[in-house]
């Protein structure tokens, strides 16, 4: 039991939930109030973007909508108490704070903004396999073999989006620069 605690400690620290955001059962009545506050932050923060124009706009609703939901998802998660609706928080955590990545993005241009895209997404790719590693352990019951089956897996995906975001980089350059820029990248993600 001390080794599933200290696991679900480290999956929080990882995915930047708070711990008493799932850790332990509320009551309807406290969830209802959490889903309420959550509905009035969104309606506060919002207002909060009215006063801004352009993209700087677009990230302050994208961060409010974010931790709206991020809100919403913990009290689910804290209100049904399940490993599942714990994991759907730290999916829903990663899949905001995405959002917003992208919409920052939106000022820059041209290969500028497509690394941006491709830093975003990288960042993504390993937050989504950390929290997947992490529910793997969960589930595996000392499986080690599911456990090095799933570190594989996660370690590809990282692998993949960090060579898609190194390759993209490249793309600044052009002749022989570009194409040694692509041979180090393969040659770093092993492709």
């Amino acid at each position: 039991m001390k080794n599933i605690q200290r696991l679900l400690v480290g999956c929080v620290l990882m995915t930047g939930l708070s711990l008493p955001a799932w850790a332990a059962n509320i009551s309807k009545d406290d969830y209802y109030a959490a889903k309420a506050r959550a509905e009035a932050d969104l309606k506060v923060e919002k207002q909060k973007c009215d006063s801004l124009s352009g993209n700087a706009k677009d990230v302050c609703v994208a961060q409010a909508e974010g931790a709206h939901k991020v809100a919403i998802a913990n009290a689910e998660a804290q209100y049904k108490g399940t490993e599942s609706e714990a994991y759907d928080a730290r999916k829903t955590k990663i899949d905001a704070d995405y959002k917003v990545a992208k919409e920052r993005c939106d000022d820059f241009s041209g290969n500028k903004k497509d690394v941006c895209l491709k830093e975003a997404k990288a960042a993504k790719v390993k937050s989504e396999q950390d929290a997947k590693l992490a529910r793997k352990q969960e589930e595996s019951d000392g499986n080690n073999k599911a456990m090095n089956d799933a570190r594989h897996e996660a370690a590809n995906a990282t692998n993949d989006a960090n060579y898609k975001l190194e390759k993209e980089k490249c793309d600044q350059y052009s002749g022989d620069v570009k194409d040694r820029c692509i041979a180090r990248a393969k040659s770093l993600y092993h492709k």
